[in-house]
């Protein structure tokens, strides 16, 4: 990387999971937008033709005049190519396929256990995660010994796992795990704030929050727009549109199995003061199951939906045949921002400005006082020139602490059970889930992690 009049060039970038239909044109988006930084995408997948696809659709979009980011797209065949000598080293990964994803978040529904998204907790993240921890660590050592000063953002989730994985297994690395799950609490905020404050809109960026809580299941104790505390306004607005909830300009949950009317967070402010940060498909997977997640019924009257697997099997083919119009040019990508904040991040990285945004870390700065140091918590932090500097995001109030506690330890339960082989872990962290307890007894539990791990083995 290399330095000239105020643009970072020269910047290489290692892509794994680089074959990706979906957050890589994202990503492609976001650069091409971006005339400060340039450089070359190195992508490596172990789906060789899906990487060979976005290199040509990559170097497409270079070459077109509306395009101000200037990026070489290059496949490498191996980790060691990919990563050797990286600035940065982006992680976006599917761990198996969707027919694992299948058994995560369908074989429970046996025992009435119903998963929303069934990728971050309950039992299909637990069984995800036991996929992913191995495949983090054969990165986390290849990083070391190839990029060793490279920073490291992880899109894959479960997040929290995925970054303590990192972490766990070369200590020194510089990586964070980047989620949007907060943007769109912010664009909720703004949106009651300019119906309430008689305002045509407010761009979300202009609502200042504290961020605190663990990846999808995060709080605001503080919201603010121009100096006008948020709180009452969200209190107002939730006892009038309780039952209706928030629907999002030209959003509508109902014709939708990722919108929802924002009623979970709502319950949730009524019963513990804080606003929920992240979308109600996450949320409902971290409290007690017959809360929200008792059966379809109940998901229903709570106006959001069941995440459905043959449903992200369609939208996979829908995204194929897009990725085939995209290489035969019978496509374009459209340069319109994606409201992620990644770019924006590496030119903080890189010192070309300075950024304020949710990152999750490991919490050995004490940024949230009463959780542990090894937990991976999610908090605002500070992005300059080679640094993070989390901000201290003071203490979970009780009520909240005791929700969020259980899965802490189970992370710690889910690490060791994938590194050491310890299924008992295993057995423990499913009785432990607020989600499966008391839906399960431990016979129960034990049949059902050991029909889960037979059908995704392989």
């Amino acid at each position: 990387m290399k330095y000239v009049k105020g643009k970072a060039e020269e910047i290489q970038i290692a892509y794994i999971g680089g074959g990706s239909r979906g957050w890589a044109w994202t990503f492609m988006t976001d650069l091409a937008m971006e005339a400060q930084i340039s450089g070359t995408i190195r992508l490596y997948d172990i789906d060789k033709g899906a990487a060979q696809a976005n290199e040509a659709i990559g170097n497409a979009l270079k070459n077109r005049e509306d395009v101000v980011g200037k990026w070489d797209y290059v496949v490498k065949d191996t980790l060691e190519e990919a990563l050797t000598g990286a600035d940065f080293v982006v992680i976006s990964i599917m761990p198996k396929t969707f027919d694992e994803m299948e058994v995560d978040v369908h074989m429970p529904e046996r025992l009435g256990i119903y998963q929303s998204v069934g990728d971050t907790a309950g039992p299909g993240g637990m069984m995800r995660a036991l996929r992913t921890i191995p495949m983090f660590v054969e990165f986390a050592e290849a990083i070391r010994d190839y990029c060793p000063n490279a920073w490291v953002i992880n899109y894959t989730n479960p997040m929290s796992l995925c970054v303590k994985t990192l972490y766990r297994t070369f200590p020194e690395i510089k990586a964070f795990g980047c989620c949007h799950e907060v943007f769109g609490t912010q664009k909720v905020l703004a949106g009651i704030a300019a119906q309430e404050l008689g305002m045509e809109s407010i761009d979300r960026s202009d609502i200042e929050i504290n961020v605190l809580g663990i990846n999808h299941f995060t709080w605001f104790d503080y919201a603010s727009y121009k100096g006008i505390d948020l709180f009452p306004i969200y209190r107002k607005y939730i006892d009038e549109h309780f039952e209706e909830g928030y629907n999002e300009p030209d959003k509508n949950w109902a014709n939708s199995t990722f919108e929802c009317a924002h009623r979970v967070k709502m319950d949730l402010f009524k019963k513990y003061g804080l606003i929920a940060a992240a979308g109600d498909r996450h949320l409902v997977e971290f409290v007690p199951g017959d809360w929200y997640l008792k059966d379809p019924e109940t998901v229903h009257s709570w106006k959001f939906g069941l995440t459905t697997v043959a449903w992200r099997k369609e939208d996979l083919q829908k995204r194929l045949e897009r990725s085939g119009k995209l290489l035969r040019g019978e496509e374009t990508i459209e340069l319109k921002s994606t409201g992620e904040e990644g770019i924006l991040l590496i030119k903080a990285l890189c010192g070309l400005t300075r950024v304020i945004s949710n990152v999750n870390i490991p919490n050995t700065a004490g940024q949230i006082r009463n959780l542990p140091a090894e937990a991976i918590v999610e908090t605002n932090a500070v992005f300059g020139r080679d640094s993070i500097r989390p901000v201290a995001a003071g203490e979970l109030p009780e009520n909240v602490l005791k929700l969020i506690i259980p899965h802490v330890e189970n992370h710690e339960r889910i690490y060791e059970a994938a590194t050491t082989g310890n299924v008992e872990l295993v057995v423990d962290a499913f009785m432990a889930d607020p989600l499966m307890s008391g839906k399960l007894t431990e016979a129960q539990a034990r049949e059902l992690i050991k029909d889960m791990m037979e059908k995704t083995i392989a």
